[in-house]
């Protein structure tokens, strides 16, 4: 069969353009597969605001019921929630219905096992056997279980949070905290926690109705209203959200986006400085944070690119704190999963204990120049670009546990095939600018001329 280049399946879930490649049918049928994975057991379902959102949701439902589950729905919410509620209810797993940072035209199903983590390369590999044998368990009508509502989920999420680091400090001025949630997940649990917490708080972007009033991935380009709104109203940190509120980005105190990378080392630098202990990041991560758990006498250890990825590193390294350096922040105290909520809390109690603004933090921190591309590829390509790139870089030390990534004398590149998008990325960091363009530049190129 010809792939559909607007459907991904991959260990990140199932990904397509709605009315063109995800189709009620083929929901319906991955919800089957699912539900016969898990067994006839009660299964948490949880969606972001997408227009195409119910559709979607009606669909797993169907599918989930035939095979027997019942389910607990909790409504809008971010994807952190979902994984935090599974935990709560002792689920055999979950499902949240967001594409992420995809446009608006895409939706996707993200599986989520038992203890709250997204499956694993095997477990994904077991429910994709399902889904293609199609052999799924199917119950009478009168054997299907209930759908029920569960209200109060983000609640609980933000006392969560409250009950592990507790209220920012009293002080003679609350900060100041604007949030761009970007019309997402988040717009409900963002300024909520916030308030919680104890900060004064200022919102852009945060009605929930599916509409995308900035492109979904918060990168700096992004973040031009969120940088005039912090300088606007006098603040001292702006945050910005992806659509299924996992990811957290930063605006300085003077309106300036201080890039994704610098999520988790501001994150690791305030959870290390009261508890020293083991960090795992993805391969793509800068290298700044290798510098800031140095500081500390802990270890950085590296895992392929994903949150199952890194969580399942983490486990075995018994981290303290983890994530990804898209902005994703994984604190296992509070919630192991990649928590945009739990990387505001965690920040905010930074600034409030150290009282330092964003911009002396982080110009107390190491510089590196991260560049990132990306270009569609077919996956038949995939694996001849990597082939090209090592046997050209076979000089240098290389990790192959995810694409190619090559250490080189003034920085290093990443090329691979990404698991939400039909694309290859290329990224390149050194310690200055010039010369991690030069990296990328010479590798982007030579990916072209691969892919054709």
């Amino acid at each position: 069969m010809r792939p559909i280049p607007s459907l991904k399946i991959s260990i990140s879930g199932v990904r397509g353009v709605i009315g063109e490649s995800l189709t009620p049918a083929l929901l319906t049928r991955f919800a089957q597969a699912f539900g016969t994975y898990v067994g006839a057991r009660t299964i948490v379902i949880g969606r972001d605001p997408r227009t195409s959102g119910e559709m979607v949701k009606q669909a797993v439902v169907a599918g989930l019921l035939s095979s027997g589950c019942g389910i607990l729905d909790l409504g809008m919410c971010p994807v952190p929630t979902i994984q935090l509620l599974v935990r709560h209810h002792r689920a055999p797993g979950g499902i949240a219905i967001t594409a992420s940072h995809n446009p608006a035209e895409w939706n996707a199903l993200k599986f989520i096992g038992r203890d709250g983590f997204f499956l694993n390369a095997g477990q994904a590999g077991e429910l994709l056997d399902l889904y293609h044998q199609g052999e799924y368990t199917r119950v009478a009508g009168a054997e299907m279980r209930e759908v029920v509502e569960l209200p109060g989920a983000i609640d609980l999420h933000i006392q969560t949070i409250i009950n592990e680091l507790g209220p920012l400090p009293a002080a003679k001025k609350k900060l100041r905290v604007v949030l761009d949630a970007c019309n997402g997940a988040g717009s409900i649990a963002g300024p909520k926690l916030l308030a919680a917490l104890g900060a004064e708080v200022f919102t852009i972007n945060v009605t929930p109705n599916g509409s995308f009033p900035r492109p979904a991935e918060p990168l700096a380009e992004n973040l031009g209203n969120l940088c005039a709104a912090v300088k606007a109203h006098d603040a001292d940190v702006g945050f910005a959200q992806d659509m299924d509120a996992d990811r957290l980005a930063i605006v300085s105190e003077e309106g300036v986006a201080i890039g994704e990378e610098y999520t988790l080392l501001l994150a690791s630098l305030g959870v290390l400085s009261k508890t020293p202990g083991a960090v795992v990041a993805n391969l793509s991560t800068t290298s700044a944070l290798q510098e800031v758990v140095g500081r500390f006498d802990s270890q950085l250890f590296l895992s392929k690119i994903g949150e199952v990825n890194v969580t399942e590193e983490m486990q075995k390294q018994k981290a303290v704190i983890g994530g990804e350096g898209n902005g994703g922040v994984i604190y296992p105290r509070l919630n192991f999963a990649r928590d945009s909520l739990v990387g505001m809390a965690l920040i905010l109690h930074l600034l409030a204990g150290t009282g330092q603004a964003i911009t002396e933090l982080v110009n107390n921190l190491p510089r590196f120049a991260m560049i990132k591309e990306k270009l569609t590829c077919p996956s038949g390509r995939i694996s001849s670009v990597i082939r090209t790139l090592r046997d050209e870089y076979a000089s240098c030390p290389m990790d192959l546990r995810d694409g190619v990534k090559v250490s080189l004398p003034n920085g290093w590149f990443l090329v691979r095939a990404s698991n939400t998008e039909p694309i290859i990325r290329v990224i390149a960091e050194a310690e200055h600018e010039a010369d991690a363009r030069k990296i990328l530049s010479r590798v982007y190129s030579r990916v072209q001329e691969c892919v054709g």
